[in-house]
Parts: C-alpha cells; structure tokens; sequence
C-alpha cells in the first residue's frame, strides 16, 4: 500500500522527466546555422571552383542532403511560369539557363530540431494538457555551377527556431472518442 502511495504521489507531481523527448536532425557538414552561414559566405562566385566546395565539405554523392538540379530543376525555379522575364534574374542564373546541360545546381538543406515535452507528467499522460518546446536551426544554401566554378550562390533559412506548442483536452483521454465514434457510424 506504501508503494502505491508514493506512485500516486510521483505522478501527481508531476515529475517531467518521464515525458518523452525527440530530436529531428537532417544531417550535414555543420554543427551551427552560423557554421554553415561562415561556409557559404566563403564562396565567391566566379571565383569559387568544385575543388574548393569539397574543402568547404560539400561534395556530391558523399555530402548528406545535398540535392543536386538539372537545367530543368533550374528552369523551375527561376522561371515558374512562361510570363517570368530571364532579363530579370542575376547575371549567374540567366548564364546557368543559356548554357542549358552544361550548368548544374546543387541546393543543401540542413535542419536540427529538438522537442521537449515540458509540464505535469499525468495530464500529458492522460492527454488533458501537452506542452511542447521546440528549438533549432535550418539552413538552406543553393549553388549554380559551370565549368567547374560557381556562378550563382543563394542562402537562406531560419538561424533560430524557437516554438511552444500547446494542446489542452478537456476531456483528456475521451477527446477524440465522440469523432471515432461518428466516423465509426457513418461507414
């Protein structure tokens, strides 16, 4: 009877490290948003060859999530529609585009995201309250390359994330059995 005493007193306390964590990591060459900012920002176009982005650790075929483009990927994405004026692009698309198969593009996307439950263990237990912190960074860099130097560099992303989720059921566990139940009726 003590035992279960002190288990009922541990879960109404809400003891948070019984709740779950999780991590998302698209892996890199990067430990950092700025890491990977200080990487890009040594490239130069023109200047910048493929010899020098496999000492900046992006190399295709070994450089995890690193997306390599064709023309028609290229195409694509600077000129979505027929209406889109080339004349309006950088000097460095508007070459890649007119050399057509000669030019490549290689686009990275890095992300690491952490999720923290957070809060009373019995109510995100029962499904009345979930609380959720989530932090991290994504970095997204795209290059152009012809000839074997790069022509156009583009970066982007999100140097901080840093998000709460909040979800409350008054219900806790019952919540979703009334809309089980109405679906389960209607088949």
């Amino acid at each position: 009877m003590r035992n279960a005493a002190w288990l009922a007193l541990i879960l109404l306390t809400g003891c948070s490290a019984l709740l779950p964590k999780g991590e998302s990591i698209v892996h890199g060459p990067w430990k950092s948003y700025q890491e990977a900012e200080a990487a890009f920002e040594r490239i130069i176009p023109y200047q910048t060859d493929v010899e020098d982005l496999r000492q900046l650790g992006i190399v295709p075929g070994s450089t995890p999530n690193l997306t390599l483009l064709n023309y028609a990927d290229v195409l694509r994405r600077f000129l979505p529609n027929p209406a889109s004026n080339p004349d309006d692009l950088d000097r460095g698309v508007r070459e890649c585009i007119a050399a057509k198969t000669a030019c490549y593009g290689l686009e990275i996307s890095q992300r690491v995201i952490q999720r923290r439950r957070y809060g009373s263990f019995l109510a995100d237990f029962l499904n009345f309250e979930r609380k959720v912190d989530v932090t991290g960074w994504h970095f997204t860099g795209l290059l152009l390359i012809r000839d074997g130097k790069v022509i156009y560099k583009l970066t982007g992303g999100q140097p901080v994330i840093r998000e709460y989720e909040e979800n409350r059921n008054p219900l806790g566990p019952l919540q979703g059995s009334g809309e089980a139940a109405a679906r389960s009726m209607v088949q």
